[in-house]
This record gives C-alpha cells, sequence and structure tokens, in this order.
C-alpha cells in the first residue's frame, strides 16, 4: 500500500519500553482497538475501530498507542487507516503481542457469552 496524497509518510515511533506499551494496552478502548487491528491481520480504517466514544477521544487513543510505537497511521487513496506494527513489536518484545491479543480474545468471548446468556 502506498501513500496516495503528495504528504510524507508519517514519522514512525519505535517500539516504547515494556512499561510504557503496557500502559499504553491498560486502557480497554486501546486495547479493544489492537486487538481488531490483530485479528484484521490488515489495516483498518480509523472508524472501525471504535464504536462508544466521540473521534476525538478515538484521536487521543491513537496518539498513546502511536506513541508507544503499536500503530502506524496510513492515509490511503485519500482515507486513514491504522495499521499495527506487527513485527517490529515482535522484534522489540518478543511473545507479547500474541499473548496480550490470544487474552483480549477470550475476555471478549466471556463477554460474548455472558450477554447471550443474559
Amino acid at each position: 500500500m502506498t501513500q496516495a496524497n503528495n504528504l510524507p509518510p508519517a514519522p514512525v515511533c519505535p517500539v516504547a519500553a515494556l512499561p510504557t506499551v503496557l500502559g499504553a494496552l491498560h486502557d480497554p478502548v486501546r486495547l479493544e482497538m489492537v486487538r481488531r487491528l490483530s485479528n484484521a491481520a490488515a489495516p483498518i480504517r480509523c472508524a472501525a475501530l471504535y464504536d462508544a466514544i466521540n473521534k476525538s477521544t478515538a484521536t487521543h487513543h491513537f496518539k498513546i498507542l502511536r506513541e508507544a510505537g503499536l500503530i502506524e497511521r496510513l492515509t490511503i487513496d485519500g482515507q486513514t487507516f491504522q495499521n499495527l506494527r506487527v513485527d517490529a513489536i515482535e522484534h522489540a518484545l518478543p511473545g507479547l503481542l500474541p499473548s496480550i491479543v490470544a487474552a483480549a480474545n477470550r475476555a471478549d468471548a466471556t463477554v460474548d457469552d455472558d450477554q447471550a446468556i443474559s
């Protein structure tokens, strides 16, 4: 995928130290964004990454994830996407992302099961 406009790509922060990454993932909204990106295994349009928050709050969460080096913003055909930096995260913190996403998927499945029972 290439940048569709004439702007240079946004600079990408290196993956931060473990405490910073865990701090970024501590928030349930950001964890859900990372879970969705990981499960999609492809860049996702920004609006598809959040449901119950407004755009400015989502922008704040994206900024924290970018500053932790977990995601990067892509502009494709004039639309903004977020991309999970799987290879960079794996290189910096081996095994962390798959473990966290697996735990988040289990927690999401438990919530779905609880809602089905109600």
